[in-house]
């Protein structure tokens, strides 16, 4: 098998979301759309104990189009929607939902004290967009989980199926996604598809790839030249891998809706405003 090398190392650029402080390295100047890879938000957050939860973290709000998943790296997050769906991960846990033909749904905190949380978002085909929105919740426990030999990198395998374990998430298109927490003088080799775009996101600590080191809140975009990466663990270490066959399909994104053509931004924004995404009344 053949290591990737590195094509481009991004680094996560803060955006003020208003109460919330995102860090994006997609879309970036350096890397529009990473297909089927939209966009990669990394917050960080204390919630205090004396804060109403209620008040907290992303108000109700629509999508269309695509799939924004949040993987929890800590603390935990509460999920409603206008399809009456209810869930709440923790730690190591994921929301993964496909908002096809259209969803409103807030995420709020479940609890005081550190969240941080990296929100994804995946593009849907053309022909899957005005699907039936469906959710799924997946706690910690439920995620397959693969050590290295060295025992020293832990993958929990949220979709897809990599180092022989297979996530339980069902995908529209073929996703690879892990969890990853790994201690200083590890290393492991993760093999994947040589059809699909891939990337490696630092949350915290220090790797090297391909001779590279990378520090944190950098993403590591892969050149299509293998079949796995090589990954070395420089500082003990939280990241994020996912590897996507691409959809190779023109898309529109705008707002909290993509889409296929411009027309579609209007009619997305039309349905929203008429009341066929659903309503949330938050308990």
């Amino acid at each position: 098998m053949k290591s990737r090398g590195i094509l481009k190392v991004v680094f996560a650029e803060v955006q003020d979301m208003g109460e919330i402080v995102a860090k994006q390295p997609l879309p970036s100047s350096q890397v529009d759309y990473l297909d089927p890879f939209i966009l990669l938000h990394h917050a960080e957050n204390e919630i205090s104990e004396d804060f109403n939860l209620k008040h907290s973290g992303v108000a109700p709000h629509p999508h269309r189009g695509f799939a924004p998943v949040t993987f929890v790296f800590e603390g935990g997050v509460y999920h409603q929607d206008s399809r009456g769906n209810k869930g709440t991960v923790f730690t190591g846990g994921v929301q993964w939902m496909h908002a096809g033909m259209g969803i409103i749904h807030s995420e709020r905190p479940a609890e005081s004290g550190r969240q941080e949380i990296i929100q994804m978002w995946i593009n849907s085909p053309a022909k899957n967009k005005m699907d039936q929105p469906t959710y799924f919740p997946l706690t910690a426990e439920n995620t397959p989980q693969v050590l290295s030999d060295d025992q020293k990198v832990k993958l929990s395998v949220v979709s897809g199926d990599l180092l022989g374990k297979k996530g339980p998430v069902p995908t529209l298109t073929d996703i690879n996604s892990a969890m990853i927490w790994a201690d200083k003088g590890g290393s492991v080799f993760i093999p994947f598809s040589v059809k699909h775009n891939a990337f490696l996101y630092v949350l915290s600590g220090k790797v090297k790839i391909a001779g590279q080191q990378v520090d944190s809140q950098n993403m590591i975009v892969f050149d299509n030249n293998g079949d796995g990466i090589q990954l070395e663990i420089l500082e003990n270490t939280k990241a994020l891998f996912m590897s996507g066959e691409p959809i190779d399909e023109t898309i529109i994104a705008k707002g909290p809706f993509v889409v296929s053509k411009e027309i579609e931004i209007m009619e997305a924004y039309r349905d929203y405003r008429m009341g066929k995404m659903g309503i949330l009344i938050e308990e």
